[in-house]
């Protein structure tokens, strides 16, 4: 049985999923959120506990004994200083790996750097993309995409490797590393079952969806940065530059330090994406 846990960011897609199957489980856990209304909204028990992710948290982790957090590795620092917990749950993002450097993972870099130079418990979960949870905006935006055009342009034609992971996975990561003693803090990259080239995977989301199969158009990069300034039409869905360049990278990460660490062996994508679909019921309106 897992301790009770203290879920941070438990109103976010990944943390009301942790919530819930914490609660299947038998598990208890305290929400720990920004917005009290916001997490009424998920209809799930618990009463919260609010907090400033910028500022004193102590208040909101006074007797924790488990710790998992869902909100932006760039929080790390705050959340070790005011917690008392015994032990670490902490999400990341591969996003530390990219060549071209953003907020968002270098804020990854510095959670990460501050929670291997505490020496706590615990680890930090790097994934890939995720996708499969309520309301997130990878596969259905690109599936409504797909739905709006007649030939979709792919830098390089698509050939850079995705590994994206589906959200129950990311949920049976935490689950398992919530359960697992921690001998000091580790990082693990989580990730789906296999690397494939982008273009392979815009065709399985059309097949998922229902749509038929996209026609890909192989476009230069540079090309396509100048045509960005007309994704902010109306009707069109906006594309930025750094999304652009990140099309470009490999993204493909071992897996065995996953299965080994906490036991979890992610399903097929086209498993994932069926579940993804089936859930929607239908491709969004961009």
């Amino acid at each position: 049985m897992i301790p009770h846990v203290h879920v941070i960011g438990a109103s976010g897609r990944s943390g009301q999923a942790l919530c819930r199957a914490l609660l299947a489980s038998g598990a208890s856990y305290t929400p720990v959120v920004r917005d009290a209304g916001r997490w009424a909204m998920t209809g799930l028990p618990g009463v919260a506990r609010v907090a400033d992710l910028t500022g004193d948290m102590r208040p909101a982790l006074e007797g924790a004994v488990r710790i998992a957090s869902c909100a932006h590795a760039r929080h790390i620092p705050a959340i070790l200083a005011a917690s008392p917990a015994e032990s670490h749950v902490f999400l990341g993002s591969t996003r530390k790996f990219t060549a071209w450097p953003d907020a968002h993972g270098n804020g990854v870099l510095a959670g990460e750097a501050a929670f291997l130079a505490s020496g706590r418990p615990g680890v930090l979960l790097h994934p890939t993309m995720i996708y499969g949870a309520a309301g997130e905006d990878n596969v259905q935006r690109l599936a409504a995409l797909l739905r709006r055009l007649p030939l979709v342009p792919l830098p390089d034609g698509g050939r850079a490797l995705v590994q994206p992971i589906y959200q129950g996975d990311v949920t049976r990561c935490l689950t398992a590393a919530l359960a697992r003693k921690w001998d000091g803090p580790q990082t693990v990259v989580i990730a789906g079952p296999d690397a494939l080239p982008y273009a392979d995977f815009v065709k399985a989301v059309a097949r998922a969806a229902g749509l038929a199969a996209p026609r890909l158009m192989n476009a230069p990069a540079w090309l396509l940065r100048l045509a960005l300034p007309f994704t902010r039409l109306p009707g069109l869905p906006r594309v930025r530059a750094d999304e652009l360049r990140r099309l470009l990278e490999d993204k493909a990460f071992p897996v065995e330090p996953m299965q080994a660490l906490l036991g979890v062996r992610a399903i097929s994508h086209e498993q994932g994406l069926r579940l993804t679909f089936e859930a929607t019921g239908s491709v969004r309106q961009i």
